[in-house]
């Protein structure tokens, strides 16, 4: 039972590595724990089934915020931002991803959309990043960066419900600390990000690349970006925009939020209504791989909990840790791992770690503050990396606009490489010193 998490999630791993689809990778990681759990095919496929609504909500706010980014370039406004950037950021590749890493930041804490401003953003810029030669496994780097990196050290927008979700999991388990103490808890793992953005940005993809053009397709180099001056359009989509963000802030609902965005759009007539089903197709085929992915991973993450795997996985890895508080830690941040990866979630991770981290990490004399680096460390693993998770997703929704990024090895590979690595040393660091 205790092998049955380890065994899907890799069968997930190697099938996407493979270049499976990932909705077909997770299903049959999904049947694996299932028929490994003692259930029929049959069983296993209606389980699936069954945990898939836990994900409808977010599956669709994505498919309104794809329709409402088509909309938005529509109106072509996002040419003036690509018109900008690349007066000012010509041959400068490693400040123009550092750039883009800040945006994304902004994402999770200052203005807290998510995940939405990537299909409004980067496809615009695609062109800009081939004519400047950026390698956009760097862009993914960037892009996971800022929404990860944020909540996990910052208490503002996602960060606070991140760290609110610690310490209310950690209470729930006889363990009390203050937000605080979860949030300095939570410097040196997110500190480890910061290493790896940096090294991603001024080693890893600092060096040029350039895409294969498809057939017939012109050079990008003969198709300058298009001289766009502001207008009437453009004023109106911005308060299409900020009002968007001010409905989804106060009703706290990304859905509400999405399409107030674009009934405004087509209120101002910055769209035309004849063009309403061109848009919202266009929006389906945006995000309507990356919002089913959403659901087929929450119905995968609903199978290893409901088959007892993850408390068998946890159980079977406490009787063998011993008292060695180095080698807890060590194997606690790797079952986080392992859980993160197959589930997709850090949110939907740290309650179920929580639940089984914290009577070990008491019993072998860890701090409060210590156990919570490690729930929040092992949480945040794997999320980066994991081909279910939105913080890759996302990502990929941009940066595979033209057919030129592929998401497991031009997204999910670097982003693992470069984050999980440092979180998992970082977090290891804070479980020892704090």
């Amino acid at each position: 039972m205790a092998a049955t998490v380890i065994i899907s999630v890799l069968v997930m791993t190697v099938l996407s590595l493979f270049r499976v689809n990932v909705i077909i990778a997770i299903i049959m990681a999904s049947l694996t724990a299932g028929l490994m759990s003692g259930l029929s095919i049959v069983e296993s496929v209606e389980m699936l089934v069954n945990g898939m609504g836990g994900q409808s909500s977010t599956a669709l706010s994505y498919i309104l915020l794809g329709a409402f980014a088509v909309a938005i370039s529509y109106t072509g406004i996002t040419n003036l931002l690509v018109q900008y950037l690349l007066r000012m950021m010509n041959g400068k590749r490693s400040v123009m991803l550092l750039v883009i890493a800040g945006i994304a930041s902004l994402s999770q804490n200052i203005v807290p959309v998510h995940i939405a401003f990537i299909p409004i953003l980067i496809p615009p810029l695609l062109k800009l990043f081939d004519k400047m030669k950026i390698d956009r496994r760097g862009v993914a780097t960037a892009l996971t960066f800022g929404l990860k990196a944020p909540y996990i050290m910052i208490p503002v927008g996602f960060g606070w419900a991140f760290h609110k979700t610690i310490k209310d999991a950690m209470e729930n388990s006889g363990t009390l600390l203050s937000m605080k103490e979860v949030a300095l808890s939570m410097l040196i793992p997110g500190s480890g990000m910061i290493v790896g953005l940096l090294i991603a940005v001024f080693i890893t993809y600092r060096k040029n690349r350039e895409l294969p053009l498809s057939e017939n397709e012109p050079s990008i180099y003969d198709n300058p970006v298009e001289k766009i001056t502001f207008n009437r359009n453009h004023l109106l989509t911005i308060i299409a925009i900020i009002t968007a963000l001010i409905v989804q802030i106060v009703t706290e609902n990304l859905i509400v939020g999405a399409l107030t965005g674009l009934i405004l759009m087509f209120l101002f007539l910055v769209v035309p209504y004849k063009k309403g089903d061109n848009i919202i197709s266009d929006g389906v085929a945006m995000m309507g791989t990356i919002a089913f992915v959403m659901l087929v991973a929450s119905g995968f993450g609903h199978t290893i909990q409901e088959t007892g795997s993850v408390n068998a996985l946890v159980d079977v890895t406490s009787g063998l840790l011993g008292d060695n508080k180095a080698v807890i830690a060590f194997m606690l941040l790797l079952v986080g791992l392992i859980i993160t990866m197959g589930i997709g979630s850090s949110f939907g991770t740290v309650p179920i770690l929580a639940a089984l981290f914290v009577p070990i990490c008491v019993e072998a004399g860890f701090s409060p503050m210590a156990i919570a680096a490690l729930i929040g460390t092992a949480g945040a693993l794997g999320d980066a990396g994991s081909p279910a998770s939105d913080s890759t997703l996302g990502p990929t929704s941009g940066l595979n606009a033209d057919g030129k990024h592929n998401h497991i090895w031009d997204t999910c590979v670097p982003t693992f490489i470069h984050y999980n690595i440092p979180l998992l040393i970082f977090g290891w660091v804070a479980a020892m010193v704090l």
